[in-house]
């Protein structure tokens, strides 16, 4: 624990097919959004817009923070940004040795480096639409949660046959085309990228609260392949593409074909909105002790008012012939994770059924409440080892001293529902109570 708060406190201180457009469009305004206004402010919460990007015609994110600025690059005309963030974080647990299945706070009563990111990326200007654009993604992680984010193939080996509580992990690297004459506009996005469906995402900066949904943590976090949004109105857009499945380089022996497509609506009022599909649909057959996760989600998101809104979100997922617990971890079994090895094989279709509501108070310009209610059912244990239903419920506050500063405390209570079923605290207890902080630093 030593080192890494000694990694945290150096970095802590040292600061993107539908119709073709046939007609000659004349000259557009390439800085005046194609969208829908920002439904919900940002600051304080951590999005601006419904579930479901890249939204085309939204304006890029033109900020530049500390690293950019320290290497002269803050008004290039390239439109490459550098920046990344630091996220430490602790928790007082019931548990003594794991916090898990709970994510992404699994070392109980300790403070860890949950991740750092560094990122370098450059949007194509998918407002104006007259010409070709282009642009990338390149995330980097260290810490804790690479764990949630591995995929199979690419530097794998640290966590599938090590265990190791930290690492490194390449999570996204993709390439963009933006065309802008196919309906209101197209992007291709191809490489490794993190799974379009959920209001929860890997990125600290990215969620309302520090820990994250029991239903979440079960589910896919990335895909490598090839995906295309075509936006036909201010109101609908839908995504289509291929992959190599959930969590696994497509040169994997676990690598299996599964399509995509999604869809995302948004009311003329701007009060509602509703993202979901087929993020992964294919054969559905547990490969060489590797999930091949088949899934259908669905996202409500609904505004009270600009200070009161809440995410709805609901999915079902199978996955044919898999174990207990799902894809192995093969390394030596450490206090933190003692589940490594294969689990008993489950013949036929594994499937869970999860649930979570997001619901946001605003209380001022740099202050939010959050409160979330979730659900798992995981009838034959394929998804975390133990053949029961779960809830959780938490209550968070994030607080925003400035761009650059965030913390977010939260207390947070969970159980399992079967009879004699403890998956917590390593198989010891039902149920579990957290009060976790975490602190977000911008570079």
């Amino acid at each position: 624990m030593a080192k890494s708060v000694k990694i945290a406190t150096v970095l802590l201180f040292s600061a993107v097919l539908a119709k073709a457009q046939t007609s000659i469009n004349l000259k557009h305004d390439d800085t005046t959004a194609r969208v829908l206004p920002s439904p919900i402010p940002s600051l304080p919460f951590p999005g601006s817009d419904w579930d479901g990007g890249p939204v085309i015609g939204e304006a890029s994110d033109n900020t530049y923070y500390p690293l950019q600025k320290w290497l002269g690059g803050a008004d290039n005309k390239s439109r490459i940004r550098i920046f990344g963030w630091v996220d430490v974080g602790g928790d007082l647990s019931t548990s003594k040795n794991s916090n898990a299945p709970a994510a992404y706070d699994l070392v109980p009563n300790r403070v860890e480096l949950d991740q750092v990111i560094l990122r370098f990326e450059r949007d194509p200007n998918t407002v104006q639409q007259d010409k070709v654009d282009w642009g990338f993604m390149f995330d980097n992680i260290y810490g804790i949660d690479y764990r949630y984010t591995i995929a199979k193939g690419i530097f794998s080996d640290q966590l599938l046959k090590q265990n190791n509580l930290y690492g490194y992990d390449p999570a996204q690297l993709y390439g963009l085309l933006y065309i802008p004459r196919v309906a209101e506009g197209m992007l291709i996005k191809v490489g490794r990228f993190i799974s379009p469906s959920d209001i929860e995402a890997q990125w600290a900066p990215d969620n309302y609260l520090y820990s994250h949904s029991l239903m979440f943590t079960v589910d896919p976090y990335t895909f490598t392949g090839a995906m295309a949004t075509v936006k036909l109105s201010k109101y609908f857009q839908f995504e289509f593409g291929a992959t190599a499945g959930n969590d696994v380089a497509p040169w994997s022996n676990s690598a299996n074909l599964n399509g995509m497509i999604m869809a995302r609506w948004v009311s003329k009022n701007n009060n509602n909105s509703i993202y979901g599909g087929l993020p992964a649909i294919g054969s559905g057959y547990f490969t060489n002790q590797h999930d091949n996760l088949q899934m259908i989600v669905g996202t409500w998101g609904h505004r009270f008012s600009q200070k009161v809104h809440m995410m709805a979100e609901m999915y079902y997922m199978w996955q044919k012939n898999a174990d207990e617990g799902g894809t192995v971890n093969a390394g030596p079994a450490e206090p933190y994770f003692l589940e490594t090895g294969a689990g008993a094989m489950v013949p036929g279709i594994s499937s869970a059924v999860g649930f979570v509501n997001y619901f946001q108070v605003m209380t001022s310009t740099k202050n939010y409440i959050s409160i979330r209610n979730d659900f798992l059912n995981d009838p034959q244990g394929n998804r975390t080892g133990f053949v029961t239903a779960y809830s959780s419920h938490t209550i968070g506050f994030a607080h925003h001293f400035n761009d650059l500063f965030c913390i977010r405390p939260e207390i947070r209570y969970e159980t399992a529902y079967a009879n004699g079923v403890t998956p917590y605290d390593n198989g010891t207890k039902k149920n579990q109570f957290t009060a976790a902080m975490d602190l977000i630093v911008r570079f």
